[in-house]
């Protein structure tokens, strides 16, 4: 089986409070997106499941990879007998892009189709939020107002169809721990809600991703790049999630410059 496991990006990030267990409670709206990675898995004549990587490198051992620990919470659940996996991996680690989180999402459901397991889409959500915050997101895969932790999700209204997005990776990950190491939750902010009603002209300057502050502090490039796609004609740009990508969304004819674009990894006209 082959499956195309795709990312997402946010729109706004509001972090409101620290929570008894060490996380955080949130909001955003997140909204899949069209860059993907590569995933397939066949029976395998083997007595141990197997995972091989290529495309983008990934850190970590086999057993730390959220596709494999997918697998072994159904094969735990479920008896299933040894597979060979190989993930291309082309959405970058550390981007805010949710990739490894749609990784494990997209085994999920491949699992359960390929052996015919039964599984709702709540059960497929509930296993999917046991692995990552944002995992249970891909299983429905639509926009989706997140809060909790990000596994709490409400489809959302759409607000992106018909314009341009354009999304780059600088080349380096933030990791979730140094993105959240500067922190200041604020549950005091305007809901993420009513900011995004009034419309996409009105979310520059409004529509916030409370990570940029700290991590735009520590990486100026990214401020820079941000900068760039509003001179560049962008309608909005924002950093997605905790990670290091920037997207700008678009209305009419742009013109991105030469240091820019080298960083472009996928663009698309939404569609939802």
């Amino acid at each position: 089986m082959i499956l195309f496991p795709n990312a997402k990006i946010n729109l706004g990030l509001h972090v409101l409070s620290k929570r008894k267990d060490n996380f955080h409670n949130l909001e955003t709206l997140m909204y899949p997106v069209g860059i993907c990675d590569i995933l397939e898995f066949i029976p395998s004549l083997e007595k141990e499941t197997r995972l091989k990587l290529s495309g983008i490198s990934v850190s970590g051992d086999m057993q730390s990879n959220l596709v494999y620990k997918a697998y072994i919470l159904l094969k735990e659940l479920y008896k299933l007998p040894p597979v060979q996996i190989h993930l291309h991996k082309i959405i970058p680690a550390g981007a805010g892009l949710g990739g490894g989180s749609s990784d494990a999402a997209f085994m999920l459901m491949g699992l359960n189709r390929f052996f015919d397991l039964g599984l709702s889409l709540d059960e497929l959500k509930t296993h999917a939020a046991s692995l990552g915050s944002d995992c249970s997101f891909f299983v429905e895969n639509v926009p989706a107002l997140a809060s909790g932790k990000g596994e709490i999700l409400v489809p959302a209204t759409t607000y992106l169809k018909g314009y341009k997005l354009l999304l780059f990776f600088p080349g380096f990950p933030v990791s979730t721990a140094e993105a959240y190491g500067g922190i200041i939750p604020d549950p005091g902010k305007e809901s993420l809600t009513s900011i995004l009603e009034q419309g996409i002209s009105t979310w520059r300057g409004n529509l916030v991703n409370d990570f940029e502050k700290t991590i735009f502090e520590k990486y100026p490039e990214l401020r820079i790049l941000k900068e760039g796609l509003y001179e560049s004609g962008a309608l909005y740009a924002s950093m997605s999630g905790s990670g290091s990508a920037m997207y700008g969304l678009f209305d009419a004819e742009y013109v991105i410059s030469p240091g820019l674009r080298k960083g472009l990894i996928w663009e698309g006209l939404l569609q939802e």
